[in-house]
């Protein structure tokens, strides 16, 4: 099926055959003859690189093409942003939005495409966003994330109230790696388009004593090390081909990476120019082992790693100058970083309470796919390495020969179930107990459950707590949600977070920093760090000394809670740490953290400590200042003294130091030291543009400078233009 003969613009026809695209692979073609342009539901379950963004990328174009609107969900705030930049090449208006809770983003009611996260899409439905109900079309991608226990039941309510909301929307839902396709499809009213088809051939094996082991026949593979991991790679990259390897650990990642560094020893200005740059922005010992591999042609990647690193590791390895990635699972995702041969060498993973166990089908599914570069590798390679004979054949079994898991509803979870009720009745989709109930049963969970009873049963739990914790009203046959429920069901939070949190700041008399971070860390809605043992001597000790500053008792009859206690307390120390403007480096040789999750603590806690001073301003007014300075502190990382500084656009906590030494203290007295003052402590562009912002503000407030500009807008809520 020919690019011309489609019914897409013409300029969309133009950039495929300019980008060598002239003819459709043969599962885009089965979704034009199911429908794709005649507005049917489509579930497109095919193997990775066989075509499914273009397929959305043209139903998105003939919609806009009609006036019409389009909305693409990710998991992934990186997957948005690559998304992106993809899309907005091609022409549309294209927006995008990750960021704050609380926002309508009704400027991206300008767009034709918006792309967005699950999460940022329900938090706009709560806040009643009006350019929702005008979306033609939904594309969902990475649908089988309907069975993750995290994310699954925030997509599934989504999904389900876009569909009530705009009956008559098309819904394309994209995925490779589906193991009941059927029952979806049935779900979502769906033509299914599904097979094995690849532009680049799939060779799926285990290694095993020097060969690796394929259906059609084995391939010897040279042993230069006593590593098979590092053979393997080592053999891949002598073809000319590249690597990823996918590790269980950080740990491993690491170690990978300087054993292959080692090994491959490249010498190339394009990774000498690459390890700079890492160079440049190191500060721990993990960041200059980073730079040191990338200069040999490996690398690692992992949630660790700040995003500056990751996308200076990405970039190199899609230019084929860093021959090999060792990754954790993050990678398989989702970005588009495909290599010759994928090699999954740790097919166990810790889990808590279960000790080693194997990872799930589909995962090992996601990990393969990444496997060979259409345009570039004659073929691509997936590969575990089996420890003994007995493995060689079990793994074949497990993992090559079977299909991925079925996808389940995870909306059986109480916790989650409990967020989406009170969702559902303060956003008008719901207003009594019966309509909660239809409302139910046009989700996943119905359609595989068919049995409402148990459902009902949690139902009526949540509701009786809900009306407990004053945030529904319930009257005869009639529910609403109280000024407090809300404002919770806006701010994005669990229920049962902001009742702590509620409870806490009432109960409190006096604040203290380390109460409200521990706090919030104790909440159902913050990642905690893990504890390792040499933490708990740190932990005890801190609360012997600080423990009447602590707003969370310790358990002490529970040993899950008792852990449960530690994790938080030490992910509130860490983060006290940031705000008291400890460096990284000791932060992270402290706690044995690395930067990235610092900044991955730090948008977490951020997000609750500005949610906390909604709820004190609305309700506990006394502490209203304090918890909205600590939230500004949060996002800075600064001490109290710094924070008329950090308000200055283009300052922060170093260069806002930097001043407070040299006894500049406000925006006044940065207005009044002047260009040549400041040029030595911020550089002479950063000063002028300050300066310039100043005195901007001051015109407009008709004074003489000291009022700093407002803050830069959320940086991952963009327009085209970088609107």
């Amino acid at each position: 099926m020919e690019i011309a003969a489609l019914p897409i613009p013409e300029g969309l026809k133009e950039h495929y055959i300019r980008s060598g695209i002239t003819s459709l692979y043969p599962p885009q073609e089965e979704c034009v003859r199911k429908g794709i342009f005649d507005g049917r539901n489509l579930l497109v379950a095919i193997p990775t690189a066989s075509g499914k963004t273009l397929v959305a990328e043209m139903a998105m174009h003939h919609h806009i093409a009609r006036g019409g609107r389009c909305l693409y969900i990710v998991p992934l705030k990186a997957l948005a942003s690559e998304k992106f930049e993809e899309f907005r090449r091609k022409g549309p208006v294209t927006g995008i939005a990750t960021g704050d809770y609380d926002r309508r983003e009704e400027a991206l009611g300008r767009c034709h495409i918006i792309v967005a996260t699950s999460e940022k899409v329900d938090s706009l439905l709560r806040n009643r966003t009006p350019w929702l109900s005008e979306i033609t079309l939904l594309v969902v991608d990475e649908v089988h994330l309907l069975d993750d226990e995290g994310r699954g039941p925030t997509l599934e309510m989504v999904v389900t109230k876009l569909r009530a909301r705009n009956p008559a929307m098309q819904v394309l839902a994209l995925s490779a790696t589906i193991g009941n396709p059927k029952e979806l499809a049935g779900w979502l009213d769906a033509e299914v388009v599904t097979g094995t088809w690849r532009p680049v051939v799939l060779r799926e094996g285990v290694f095993h004593r020097g060969a690796i082991h394929f259906p059609e026949g084995p391939r010897r593979v040279e042993g230069v090390s006593r590593f098979d991991d590092l053979n393997l790679c080592l053999d891949t990259v002598a073809e000319g081909g590249q690597c990823l390897v996918f590790v269980s650990s950080r740990r491993n990642a690491e170690a990978f990476a300087k054993r292959a560094a080692g090994a491959l020893a490249c010498h190339e200005p394009e990774l000498d120019t690459a390890s700079r740059e890492l160079g440049s922005l190191a500060e721990t010992e993990m960041d200059r082992t980073l730079a040191a591999c990338v200069a040999q042609g490996a690398a690692f990647h992992h949630a660790g790693l700040r995003r500056e690193q990751r996308a200076i590791v990405e970039r190199g390895f899609r230019s084929g100058k860093i021959r090999c990635i060792a990754s954790t699972p993050t990678l398989a995702a989702g970005l588009n970083l495909p290599a010759r041969r994928v090699i999954i060498r740790d097919y166990l993973r810790y889990q808590t309470g279960e000790g080693m166990v194997p990872i799930p089908v589909r995962e090992y599914h996601q990990m393969a796919g990444r496997a060979g570069r259409p345009g570039l590798d004659p073929y691509g390679e997936a590969v575990l390495i089996a420890k003994d004979a007995l493995a060689l054949q079990s793994l074949a079994e497990h993992y090559v020969n079977s299909p991925p898991e079925e996808v389940t509803s995870r909306c059986t979870s109480r916790a989650a179930l409990c967020t989406h009720v009170l969702s559902l009745v303060a956003t008008g989709f719901a207003s009594s107990r019966e309509e909660i109930l239809r409302f139910m049963d046009r989700t996943l969970l119905a359609y595989q459950k068919k049995s409402r009873g148990p459902l009902e049963r949690h139902v009526d739990r949540i509701l009786t707590w809900l009306a407990e914790v004053e945030m529904l009203t319930i009257l005869p046959g009639h529910l609403s949600a109280t000024e407090y429920g809300s404002l919770v069901s806006r701010l994005y939070l669990d229920p049962r977070s902001a009742d702590m949190i509620l409870q806490a700041l009432s109960c409190v008399t006096e604040y203290s920093d380390t109460g409200l971070l521990q706090l919030v860390c104790s909440t159902p809605d913050m990642l905690t760090l893990y504890v390792r043992q040499g933490d708990i001597p740190l932990l005890d000790r801190f609360v012997g000394e600080h423990g009447e500053d602590l707003w969370v008792d310790v358990p002490l009859d529970d040993e899950e809670a008792f852990m449960g206690f530690y994790r938080s307390l030490k992910t509130a120390l860490v983060l006290q740490d940031w705000a008291a403007e400890v460096g990284e480096a000791t932060i992270c040789e402290r706690y044995g953290i690395n930067p990235g999750d610092i900044y991955g603590l730090t948008e977490g806690v951020g997000w609750l400590l500005h949610a906390s001073a909604r709820i004190s301003r609305a309700f506990v007014p006394v502490h209203a200042a304090a918890v909205a300075a600590m939230e500004t502190r949060m996002k800075y990382g600064v001490k109290p003294e710094l924070l008329p500084l950090v308000s200055l656009r283009g300052i922060g906590r170093v260069r806002a130091r930097r001043l407070f030494n040299q006894g500049i203290t406000s925006p006044q007295a940065v207005a009044d030291a002047g260009l040549d003052v400041l040029t030595p402590l911020l550089g002479r562009a950063v000063a002028a543009q300050v300066l310039s912002d100043i005195a901007a503000r001051g015109r407009r407030r008709g004074g003489a400078g000291g009022e700093a500009p407002p803050p830069p807008a959320d940086p991952q809520t963009r327009l085209p233009g970088g609107g």
